[in-house]
């Protein structure tokens, strides 16, 4: 049995001035088939009154916090069995008393308050990619680096986003990861060892690593994708000068073209036998609503 995929690349609406970014990243992942459709309609509106950012506020990357006290105040919090209780239903974002901050989470907080200028790149690397370059898929593999760092191995984050790229299946990938961070989470606390310090510079690296796999595949890294990388990742990781994320990618598009990351990028391993059945229900599913 083989995965069902979309034989022609999805191609975002134009973007414009109202268009927004958060439209898109805010909206809950629904099943495989269910996706497809939802991706269709990126060109909903959001009104100047509702953006949180007018356009004007820098994105902050979710993993960055400046205040000592207040995150030990969260994880204190969150330790509290009624209160910690009533702070994560309060919280949209997560993150509250150490919990892994889930995919969904990670939208919420970079679609509101990406910029219009962020939400642009997004739309235009999905114009220049086709269905690989998804502004889902882009955000997934920041997750994976800035969240997944130091409980994910290298090659789980560059085989799942490599499968991810033929499958389409985001739902799937990310409950995946999700257990395979808990499961290391849970390693950790019972030899109370705690997860290594990673530089947000590493967190750039393997965000830029795992984006090349699932959007690029093998492909060179143009001019153009070079300039929007810079903004997409500049905006998770605002804390990192441009100038270092430029340095990155214009070496990887170096190595790229020199052939040196061949060996380096995993090849496409069969959807494993859970993933298939996943997508087969969700088509089961789509079926008999529509014909009800």
């Amino acid at each position: 049995m083989v995965a069902v995929i979309s034989s022609s690349p999805l191609k975002s609406p134009p973007f414009t001035s109202t268009t927004h970014l958060f439209n898109l990243l805010c909206r809950p992942i629904l099943p495989f088939a269910l996706s497809l459709r939802t991706a269709l309609s990126r060109s909903a509106r959001l009104s100047s009154s509702s953006n949180p950012c007018n356009g004007k506020l820098s994105v902050r990357a979710y993993m960055e916090n400046s205040n000592p006290f207040s995150s030990f105040a969260n994880k204190v919090i969150g330790s509290l069995p009624v209160v910690g209780l009533l702070a994560r239903i309060a919280s949209d974002e997560g993150g509250v008393g150490g919990d892994i901050i889930d995919f969904a989470e990670f939208r919420r907080r970079v679609g509101k308050k990406s910029t219009i200028n962020d939400s642009r790149a997004f739309y235009e690397f999905q114009d220049r990619r086709g269905r690989a370059g998804d502004p889902l898929y882009v955000l997934l593999c920041c997750w994976l680096a800035a969240v997944g760092a130091g409980l994910l191995k290298s090659e789980e984050i560059l085989e799942g986003v490599a499968r991810l790229r033929i499958s389409n299946d985001i739902e799937f990938e990310e409950q995946n990861f999700v257990a395979l961070m808990g499961e290391a989470k849970e390693r950790r606390a019972k030899v109370n060892a705690k997860a290594p310090s990673i530089p947000m510079e590493v967190r750039v690296e393997k965000a830029l690593d795992a984006i090349y796999v699932c959007c690029f595949g093998e492909d060179l890294i143009e001019a153009e994708d070079q300039a929007l990388l810079q903004i997409m990742l500049s905006a998770v990781f605002p804390s990192v000068q441009q100038s270092q994320i430029e340095a990155m990618i214009q070496d990887k598009a170096r190595r790229v073209a020199e052939g040196e990351e061949e060996g380096n990028i995993p090849k496409p391993k069969p959807l494993p036998k859970e993933a298939v059945q996943l997508q087969m229900k969700d088509l089961q599913f789509l079926r008999q609503n529509s014909e009800s």
